[in-house]
């Protein structure tokens, strides 16, 4: 391990459970969460400054419902790499800001990628920039309808 570098942030039970409540509701003040996860407010307080200190918690957003983005588009590509440039591909497509993000997979696809577009247009542009990546031997994309 390099000597500047912290040591890797590890969660117990509590931090779980933090997380877990924060992910519900990002915006719910520290006194609450304290009072439902039945400790001290300096305790639930000292527990996010850690976890952000550290980085094992990136830090707090919106969430906006599918349903209030009208006219977004949503879809799911599986890629399949040729050869052992899996870490090159996934350089590449980061690139793209369309992917929001992309995985590492198990399985007949190597790779998963979330896309997100306002047109199909840009869909059709999206899915060309990424067939044209060296080494993507086959994908399949599946637009995204209705959430259940």
């Amino acid at each position: 391990m390099e000597p500047d570098k912290p040591e890797k942030y590890r969660f117990d039970d509590l931090d779980r459970r933090l997380v877990a409540l924060l992910m519900r509701d990002g915006r719910a003040p520290v006194a609450k969460l304290a009072d439902i996860l039945n400790v001290s407010r300096s305790t639930v307080q000292n527990r996010l400054d850690r976890m952000l200190q550290s980085g094992a918690l990136l830090g707090f957003t919106a969430r906006v419902r599918e349903d209030y983005e009208d006219g977004q588009i949503n879809a799911m590509m599986m890629i399949k790499i040729s050869g052992k440039s899996t870490t090159q591909v996934i350089a590449n497509l980061r690139r793209l800001p369309e992917l929001r993000r992309v995985h590492t997979t198990s399985g007949k696809w190597d790779l998963v990628a979330e896309i997100r577009v306002q047109t199909l247009a840009e869909f059709d542009r999206t899915l060309r920039e990424v067939r044209q990546i060296n080494n993507i031997e086959t994908s399949e994309t599946s637009i995204l309808l209705t959430s259940v």
